[in-house]
């Protein structure tokens, strides 16, 4: 069963809250000198909660596209407006991928 939009929206809030406070903690342990395998561990999880709102921001546009684009009959443009936000939004990833290799 689908959420409502609000019921989405209350989800991202709260994580893009902990998220904050994530970064709030890194900046903490940046200032009092903490050890720096540590402080990579937090930016890990910060980018992994990071992509996981925008999997879900994602998510939800594109079941709006493509429902859309059914009602108007125009599935092709529905679907080239997923794979472009897509790419947007797999971009940073693939970048980071790239210099991994």
């Amino acid at each position: 069963m689908r959420q409502t939009m609000d019921e989405v929206r209350q989800r991202l809030l709260t994580r893009l809250r902990k998220i904050e406070g994530q970064v709030r903690g890194v900046q903490r342990m940046v200032e009092a000198g903490d050890d720096c395998g540590e402080i990579l561990n937090q930016i890990a999880a910060i980018k992994s909660a990071l992509s996981s709102v925008g999997l879900l921001i994602f998510e939800n546009h594109a079941y709006e596209c493509i429902c859309r684009a059914i009602e108007e009959e125009n599935k092709e443009a529905g679907l080239k407006e997923v794979v472009k936000v897509l790419e947007k939004l797999m971009r940073h990833e693939i970048y980071v991928i790239k210099e991994e290799i």
